[in-house]
């Protein structure tokens, strides 16, 4: 063992002891290889080009490509500055050159400047300003150049054809050995180990037709950039006719020309594994998904074609062919759907959680009134029942209305509102179907029960119901592309736990309590281990936050109290068990690792700090930014606790009632918010866990509690007897 690994693992041993211990003798990360590039690439940077740019007639080469080699979606997102929410053209050029986010300081895009020739090369203009600026006005620390000088050191030979492609070419002191400004200039392409072209004709279009009135950058006509896609297409042509034999081509729609969207990817030739890359859709371990990659992804490909191991800081993963047999057509409109579904969501996302925190509110407040105050009788809890139900289906419904293409209807966020509705009706339908709709906890059951088998089995084929779903993740911002969500998380934690308080309390009920306790243990324990598991949850925070939840629920449901010794071991078994988790995942190859071994990497190279305070900084955001779901996570807690806790018309509490009937529930709901509580101090996104948990956790057991109140006699305190008169003494 090396030096460099021994002292890799020592600092690792500190950090995770008991974990470090069990696996010692596997070893860990290889030394940077140095040997020479072993293949050619050629990569095309087509700034700002969509799928829905390409045309069969119109851009006879960008299709000949689609024809001929994999096709995916690229996520651009870089490292704008805040307020900015899509790519320029030089960020996507600097993040190319680093494998990592990079950004630049302008709110608005500029053209990459031209370079400064000295004979045969070139170099970057404020090169350095630009190394400054990356490393301290920026949360990535990207290594600006490092393609360009790995690919170098090596003894490759780089050539770039244009300013941008200076940027993505250049070594770590913004110099490039070989420049031109045209393809034709450059010539014979077969001495250059990677050669980078600027196909730069749309993004030049879009960034001359100035800013507006309102300071934002004009919109293309749909001729102007039909025009400038043309000319992109002629560039592209005259790439494929250079192009030396075995050599790889690599295109990428590598940023934005206007507001955030996914782009094209296309790759051609020779792939990772030797072989042709197949005609059909693209992938990478970045993401997971069918058709979709990363622009940095885009520098991981380039490492492993030359042959070289990707560096650290650098963290995509190389492209990898699918096949197919769809026909060009079918796989360009494919995919230019998955980027209107995109843009859909992004419109609809914000009124739609608006208008939920507005509805979960108003019925709140009606709720209160009926329970309160006994308004309009049983009919009123009757249709609060129903409601309630269908209200804790809501978050569920939000992801399996991904079945439905709801994007492409003609109003989409009527479209969406009504498919989720719909299908929260249909799961609440499921709820009282049955005769266990009787029971004070049946409907919470089926559907809590939904809600975490539907999630569970996502995950475990892959997480496609959380893509661009309206509480999921979409693929432009790029923040995750796989596993579970934050808010993904939150639901299914809630629905896990209070499915098995009702499935405990049904065995109870029939005195197999024993069974009942192994029963939540044995699925509590796959629910954990499916959150945390690289190959389906991939969640870090989420775990200790679940374990402890479910460890809490088993205990209460067990009979036992929770003390505060109770609770220090369950946390640090949250801990030990996500750093197995995640040491285990470390030791993989370093193309296969998730974000979790990444992480353990980050901590060996002292950088996890950066990466703990830019994630705490995101919490603090969400929490203090996004009101809507801080008010309804206050207004939840208020009801469950200053509603439902108290004695109403109907006499006792009403959540006394249903624990008096069903004392599972007791411990399912302190469960769900102990995990509710964890996962909003251990995760990034905030408020929104607590508030997607209450969601689901508060009206299911509103509709527990008026179940309960129809069960239970009326406790009504009888009206007190009019005072007695006073008996006047006898006069002497």
């Amino acid at each position: 063992m090396s030096s460099a690994r021994g002292g890799s693992l020592r600092k690792l041993t500190l950090l995770l002891a008991p974990v470090v211990l069990l696996l010692l003798s596997a070893g860990g990360t290889a030394a940077a290889s140095a040997t020479a590039p072993t293949g050619r690439v050629v990569v095309v940077g087509v700034p700002g080009l969509l799928w829905s740019d390409l045309d069969r007639t119109r851009t006879p080469n960008l299709w000949t490509l689609v024809e001929s080699g994999g096709s995916a979606s690229l996520s651009t997102r870089a490292a704008p500055p805040k307020g900015r929410g899509f790519t320029c053209p030089v960020e996507g050029w600097l993040t190319f050159s680093a494998g990592q986010r990079a950004g630049t300081s302008g709110m608005n895009c500029a053209l990459p400047a031209a370079p400064q020739v000295s004979g045969a090369g070139a170099s970057a203009p404020d090169w350095a300003g630009l190394v400054s600026f990356n490393a301290t006005g920026t949360a990535y620390k990207p290594v600006l150049g490092q393609l360009g000088q790995l690919v170098t050191a090596a003894g490759g030979q780089v050539a770039a054809v244009g300013p941008g492609a200076i940027l993505g070419a250049a070594d770590r002191s913004g110099k490039v050995g070989k420049y031109a400004e045209t393809v034709e200039q450059l010539g014979d392409l077969t001495p250059y180990t990677l050669v980078v072209v600027e196909a730069g004709d749309l993004a030049r279009a879009w960034i001359r037709a100035g800013l507006g009135a309102d300071g934002e950058h004009v919109r293309l006509t749909r001729q102007a950039r039909q025009e400038a896609v043309a000319a992109v297409d002629r560039q592209v042509g005259a790439v494929l006719d250079r192009l030396p034999p075995e050599t790889s081509l690599l295109l990428a729609g590598l940023s934005d020309s206007g507001s955030a969207h996914l782009h094209v990817a296309i790759a051609r030739g020779p792939s990772p594994d030797g072989t042709p890359y197949p005609r059909g859709l693209l992938t990478a371990a970045s993401t997971r998904q069918d058709g979709l990659v990363t622009l940095t992804d885009l520098t991981a490909t380039t490492f492993t074609l030359l042959g070289l191991e990707t560096p650290k800081g650098s963290v995509g993963r190389a492209w990898t062919g699918m096949g197919g047999d769809a026909p060009a057509s079918r796989t360009a409109a494919d995919l230019a759907g998955e980027d209107l579904a995109s843009q859909v969501l992004v419109t609809v996302r914000g009124p739609f959680f608006t208008a939920f925190v507005s509805v979960q509110i108003l019925f709140y407040l009606l709720a209160s009134v009926a329970i309160r105050r006994g308004w309009g009788g049983s009919r009123a809890l009757t249709a609060v029942q129903v409601v309630a139900v269908i209200s804790g289906a809501i978050a569920i419904a939000t992801f399996l209305a991904q079945l439905v293409p709801w994007w492409t209807f003609p109003v989409p966020m009527a479209g969406v509102v009504l498919t989720i509705l719909g299908i929260a009706c249909a799961v609440a339908g499921a709820a009282f179907a049955g005769p266990w709709r009787a029971h004070v906890l049946g409907p919470l059951t089926v559907v809590a029960g939904i809600t975490s088998l539907a999630l569970l089995i996502d995950v475990m084929t892959g997480s496609g119901l959380q893509i661009n779903a309206v509480t999921g993740y979409e693929p432009v911002t790029g923040g995750r592309f796989y596993g579970f969500g934050n808010i993904a998380f939150a639901v299914y934690s809630a629905g896990t736990i209070l499915a098995l308080a009702g499935i405990a309390q049904w065995l109870i009920g029939r005195g197999r309590r024993g069974l009942a306790l192994a029963v939540c243990a044995l699925y509590g324990g796959l629910a954990v281990f499916a959150d945390g598991w690289p190959a389906w949850g991939a969640d870090f925070g989420g775990v200790p936050a679940f374990l402890a939840g479910t460890a809490v629920f088993v205990i209460l449901l067990s009979g036992h109290r929770v003390s505060a010794v109770k609770l220090g071991l369950i946390g640090l078994a949250g801990i030990v068990l996500i750093g197995a988790i995640a040491v285990a995942d470390w030791l993989r190859p370093a193309e296969r690792r998730t974000h979790l071994g990444t992480f353990v990497q980050q901590v060996l190279d002292g950088e996890a700090w950066t990466v703990v305070a830019r994630k705490f900084g995101a919490m603090v955001g969400i929490t203090v930014g996004n009101w809507p779901l801080t008010l309804l996570s206050l207004v939840a807690l208020a009801f469950l606790f200053l509603v439902l806790n108290r004695p109403s018309r109907w006499g006792a509490a009403a959540l006394g009632r249903a624990y008096a009937l069903a004392p599972a529930l007791r411990a399912g709901l302190i469960g769900a918010l102990t995990c509710a509580l964890i996962g909003f101090l251990m995760n990034d996104s905030g408020i929104a866990i607590p508030a997607m948990a209450l969601t689901v956790a508060v009206p299911l057991t509103l509709a527990a509690c008026v179940r309960a109140l129809q069960l239970s006699p009326p406790t009504m305190p009888e009206r007190p007897s009019a005072p007695a008169g006073t008996t006047a003494p006898p006069v002497a």
